[in-house]
């Protein structure tokens, strides 16, 4: 399984996490998200996941991706 590291600007509390979360959760290949509000990282955990689709989803939840931090396999 890999993880990958997403930089997201303009989340600010439980519900912004609750909406990524929930949003990238629904990408093909993703099979876990871990968002942590104050620093702005969202960890995404899967096999094929596509970064644009990841993107798109926290797009669509209303927020920003500033970088993806890195990438790494298990």
């Amino acid at each position: 399984m890999a993880e990958k590291f997403f930089t997201v600007s303009g989340m600010t509390c439980g519900h912004c996490a609750a909406s990524v979360t929930e949003e990238v959760v629904a990408v093909p290949g993703v099979t876990e998200v871990d968002v942590d509000v104050r620093s702005g990282l969202v960890t995404v955990r899967g096999d094929s996941v596509d970064d644009a689709a990841v993107r798109a989803a926290i797009t669509g939840a209303g927020y920003e991706v500033a970088e993806i931090v890195r990438q790494a396999a298990a």
